[in-house]
């Protein structure tokens, strides 16, 4: 399937292709390793967190932030 095709399905029909794709992960058996950079983010985040340099937002606030 290509773009072309995918930009003719409503966007029903778009959301279930995704859930089903979604669904189709949890079946596999497969594992797929973590990124060294998402390791690497995660781990500058919880150090920020742990020296108390974290600074977080209500969601509310977050959603004020956002165009």
């Amino acid at each position: 399937m290509d773009m072309a095709e995918i930009k003719k399905m409503s966007t029903s029909e778009r959301l279930q292709v995704m859930e089903s794709l979604w669904d189709s992960f949890r079946y596999e058996h497969e594992t797929i390793e973590t990124p060294e950079w998402h390791k690497n983010i995660l781990q500058e985040r919880r150090e920020k967190i742990a020296s108390g340099n974290a600074k977080f937002i209500s969601l509310s606030e977050l959603k004020q932030s956002r165009p």
